[in-house]
């Protein structure tokens, strides 16, 4: 992977080689020999291969420099860290991506590498992503309070250690997980972040530039983008995936479980039994269709703006995780509502009885409130 890459790349200067989140470092059988061995640990096992892939990139084209994601360094011991020969062959990078991070902690953390032998440090933070494995709009205050804090860790840990921040924009939390915030959705989330860094803070009046350059009303996810405006790439997909977000999922509750003609009137209960009163599938189904073009217009606008970005494949999952549940809640709210009010046939009993259920129990006809009692009962006054 490392050779494919270089190839790919032949202007590269550094090379993020990951080496973080190994949670089940040793557990594999060769590993679990190797450690049996006196003297051997996760820590060395760890140590060990870091250093085999840095040699083979350094081997390959010396003037790359091989960058590693530091969580696996943090708890290592300072002599196994200085003997291992990592702090020669790569820079670490010190990552996290809260709103809340540990300044002083980070200060420390970067002490111990430079006393270790790592002469260069890098900082990385989250533009978008981290804050949920589902999030489909960045909370850009919690990305902004995150980049003001690396600024202080910056400003507070040794002199000229730290040689940049990357900010990272997570796609996925990993290979298996569903997709996160698409860029486009993050790109105002991007700007905001990089005049932070530039500036060294967020007031109102930088807040209210970027807004206006941008072309939306705020930078917060509660307003969409304005409608025509901005300028930046991907601002339909932003629009529309706002939209989505906010509304789709709250409307289809509101109808499904908030609207008092669905849950008095056709409930679960009702819809397994195909039972509704004619009257009432005209205080439910137009409000059911209105719904249903609203956010099916909506939803071809949307896919036609991520096809002229995005691979099919993408397309297609964002859709159907993000979208096709609650289209598919409406649908089948329509359906059950027209096999319900399709003529049924009059049901038949013993011959010159009436009807009667499943439990022998006498059928009432429908119609008054006496419907719903049991004999001997009164109706509701």
């Amino acid at each position: 992977m490392i050779d494919q890459v270089l190839e790919l790349h032949p202007g590269a200067q550094r090379l993020h080689v990951g080496c973080d989140e190994v949670y089940y470092l040793g557990e594999g059988e060769a590993s679990r020999r190797w450690l049996q061995q006196e003297q051997n640990s996760t820590g060395k096992l760890c140590l060990s291969h870091m250093r085999a892939v840095a040699s083979h990139v350094r081997a390959r084209r010396p003037g790359v420099t091989p960058l590693v994601w530091d969580d696996m360094l943090r708890e290592l011991p300072e002599d196994q860290l200085a003997a291992s020969g990592v702090p020669q062959l790569v820079e670490p990078v010190l990552w996290d991506y809260t709103a809340d991070l540990d300044v002083h902690g980070k200060v420390l953390l970067m002490q111990k590498y430079q006393r270790c032998g790592f002469l260069r440090l890098w900082a990385a933070s989250a533009f978008k992503g981290a804050t949920g494995p589902s999030q489909a709009l960045p909370p850009v205050e919690h990305h902004l309070r995150n980049h003001a804090q690396w600024l202080q860790v910056a400003g507070s840990g040794p002199t000229d250690a730290l040689q940049g921040i990357i900010l990272t924009g997570w796609q996925r939390y990993d290979h298996f997980s569903v997709l996160c915030e698409l860029l486009p959705a993050g790109v105002p989330s991007l700007a905001a972040c990089l005049q932070l860094l530039l500036r060294g803070g967020f007031d109102e009046d930088v807040k209210a530039k970027m807004e206006n350059l941008l072309g939306i009303s705020s930078l917060e996810i509660t307003d969409p983008v304005r409608e025509g405006a901005g300028s930046f790439p991907g601002r339909s997909i932003l629009a529309l995936v706002t939209q989505v977000s906010l509304h789709l999922r709250s409307s289809v509750d509101m109808l499904l479980e908030g609207n008092r003609y669905v849950t008095g009137w056709f409930s679960p209960y009702h819809r397994q039994r195909k039972l509704i009163h004619p009257v009432m599938v005209q205080h439910i189904q137009p409000a059911a269709l209105s719904l249903l073009a609203q956010w099916s217009t909506l939803v071809q606008e949307l896919e036609a703006a991520l096809q002229l970005a995005f691979y099919p494949d993408a397309v297609e999952e964002w859709l159907q995780e993000n979208v096709h549940p609650s289209l598919q809640r409406l649908q089948a709210l329509l359906q059950d509502l027209s096999e319900a009010a399709a003529p049924q046939p009059p049901p038949t009993g013993p011959a010159g009885g009436a009807a009667q259920d499943p439990r022998g129990e006498l059928v009432p006809a429908l119609g008054g409130s006496a419907a719903n009692c049991r004999p001997g009962q009164k109706g509701p006054m």
